[in-house]
């Protein structure tokens, strides 16, 4: 389904194998995804790791993982260690990094609406009745994976497998319908 400004549903999905924001304009690309997989991972083990290591263990592209792995390391979030035994380390502490700040520099700003670009606006914008409640949408959608670092999905992990229990295998979604209220699942 083609993304467009006119689409009036959105779901944010964030779940275990992969995340992504559908249909409206907000959407993670695989890019996203693998950066945050690639470090859940490396915090997880908690010590570096090759491309190729974090490519296998998730069946992920090699070649597009290891641009993924480029950018985050150009960005700050990784370094890469050479030799033998060289690969990928988290560049700061887990706790540190949020996933607002790597889907933003993997795949630039996030907008819900066109209203939120830079460009903003519409032909409707001076009669829009949705613009502040979709507002309200798109700041919980940032305050929401500002607030997820890297630490908490690892420990999400860990407590999981602690507990041997499904619960880091449910998603958490919210589901933006109408397009101005928000409505959260029942799980």
């Amino acid at each position: 389904m083609p993304l467009t400004p006119e689409a009036d549903c959105a779901i944010l999905y964030l779940g275990p194998d992969q995340s992504y924001i559908a249909p409206a304009m907000l959407k993670l690309t695989k890019k996203a995804d693998y950066g945050l997989i690639a470090l859940k991972h490396l915090a997880v083990k908690k010590s570096s790791a090759s491309a190729k290591e974090i490519a296998d263990a998730y069946q992920i592209p090699l070649p597009l993982l290891s641009k993924v792995l480029q950018k985050l390391g150009k960005s700050g979030f990784l370094l890469s260690e050479h030799g033998t035994n060289g690969g990928y380390r988290l560049a700061r502490a887990a706790r540190n990094i949020t996933a607002l700040e790597v889907i933003r520099s993997i795949d630039g700003p996030i907008f819900l609406t066109s209203c939120f670009t830079n460009h903003g606006g519409c032909s409707q914008s001076d009669r829009c009745i949705v613009k502040e409640p979709l507002r309200k949408v798109h700041d919980g959608i940032q305050k929401l994976l500002a607030s997820i670092s890297i630490a908490d999905m690892a420990q999400e992990e860990d407590e999981a497998a602690a507990s041997s229990s499904c619960a880091s295998d449910i998603p958490a979604l919210v589901f933006v319908a109408s397009p101005a209220l928000p409505v959260l699942p029942r799980l």
